[in-house]
This record gives structure tokens, sequence and C-alpha cells, in this order.
């Protein structure tokens, strides 16, 4: 099997498995406060032929580079992650070196700089009342964009050869963004050999902020009136 057709065959594999936990995680919204969607060079964030918003590619100081994708949903109250993604290892003059699939087993952290309900205007999509021209969310209850920096501990599973582990920070520059971080994009750091890859090149990234439930309040049970004395039984 070819190197090409395995790189082919997995990002088909994954771009898949995004598809399906993107969905799934949207039709599990608005259940608890702590809840977030996040979107790594995924999904609207894409733009084609656009190489700056997809993928995120982040550099080290020998030059050797990581492009990466992926999408998933984090709660920051259970330390719970579910997340999952391609890659792309390549050497400074661009040689693909490795490729596969990454998955979180554990979200180390999240700093959030607060929301940001105007980010997504020029993906047609806005928040607000409904009216006419592009689709508006529900500002009560929609996923709100959020700013913020996640860190996640990450497995690579390559095409070839054996599993390593990294950290993985995914900053988005919205909100009250701390001036050290206002490049947005990701960072990463090899446990293998502690080679960090710190050099933000592209990518675009977002959280999304789950609004908890509000249910509608329980309705009383109706009694019945009381009778007045002297009235008649039938």
């Amino acid at each position: 099997m070819s190197l090409a057709f395995s790189i082919r065959a997995t990002n088909r594999v994954a771009a898949s498995c995004l598809t399906v936990l993107l969905f799934a995680s949207f039709a599990r919204a608005q259940r608890a406060s702590g809840e977030f969607i996040f979107l790594l060079a995924s999904g609207f964030l894409c733009e084609p032929g656009d190489t700056s918003t997809c993928p995120c590619t982040v550099r080290a100081n020998a030059g050797d580079s990581y492009e990466m994708t992926g999408a998933g949903t984090f709660d920051t109250q259970s330390k719970s992650v579910k997340a999952a993604g391609t890659y792309t290892h390549k050497s400074p003059n661009g040689n693909v070196l490795e490729t596969g699939v990454w998955i979180a087993s554990e979200l180390v952290s999240f700093d959030s700089y607060g929301p940001a309900p105007n980010a997504l205007p020029r993906q047609g999509v806005r928040f607000g009342p409904a009216t006419t021209g592009p689709k508006r969310l529900p500002t009560l209850f929609g996923p709100m964009p959020t700013g913020g920096i996640a860190v996640l501990r990450i497995r690579f599973l390559p095409v070839q050869g054996a599993s390593t582990t990294g950290v993985l920070q995914v900053n988005c520059a919205l909100g009250d963004v701390p001036r050290e971080r206002s490049v947005e994009g990701i960072r990463l750091t090899l446990e293998r050999n502690n080679i960090e890859y710190s050099e933000e090149l592209s990518g675009r990234v977002m959280f999304l902020a789950l609004r908890p439930k509000i249910s509608a309040p329980a309705k009383a049970p109706e009694q019945e009136a009381p009778e007045t004395p002297g009235t008649p039984h039938n």
C-alpha cells in the first residue's frame, strides 16, 4: 500500500469520524454550562483555497512542522474530553514524514477569554433574533463563540509505526485576549523527546460554549374549590 493511498484513506476515515462527532456534539447541546464544542481548522472555519484558515500549522525551531485538523467537545467541570482529528508531520523542505490521526485523552486545563457573540459574521451565521438574510442562531440557547486556551493531552496514531503522545495547546484569540496569546492557532509538545512546536503559522480555531438547558416550570396540580357549608351532594 502506497503512502499517498494511506494518507487519503486516513483522511477520509478521519473526516467521516469528525462529521459524526461534530453533529453529535451539536445534537446534545444545551446540557451543562461547563461544556464546549471546539473546532480546530475544520467545519465552517475553513474557506476553500485559503490555507491560512485550514489546516492549523505549527513549526519547531528545527524547521519541521505539524499540520492538524480536528473537532470535539470537553467539559470543564468533569475534565472529560472527546476529540479527534488528522495530522501530518512535514520536514523543513515540505516532505511528509508521518501522517495519521490523533485522539484526545485528557483535558489538562481550559482558560476562557470570554464570549464573542459577533465572531461569525463572515461565515454567514449570526447570533440574534431571526430576520431575513443570513441564518441566525438564538442568543439564549445557541452555542456561543468563546475565546480561550485549552490544553489537551493527545495520542498520535500514525499510518505506520508506533503511537506517541503529546500536549496540544489550542488558542482561540477572541474575547479579552492576553497580549502574549494574541496569535490564534496551536502549539505542540512531543512527550517522547520534549520537542516544542511553538511558531503558529496558520489555522483558525474556535470554542463554542453550550448553554444550559432551561426547563419550563412544573405546572402545579389543580386544587378543587372548597365546598360551601350546606351545599347538597349529588
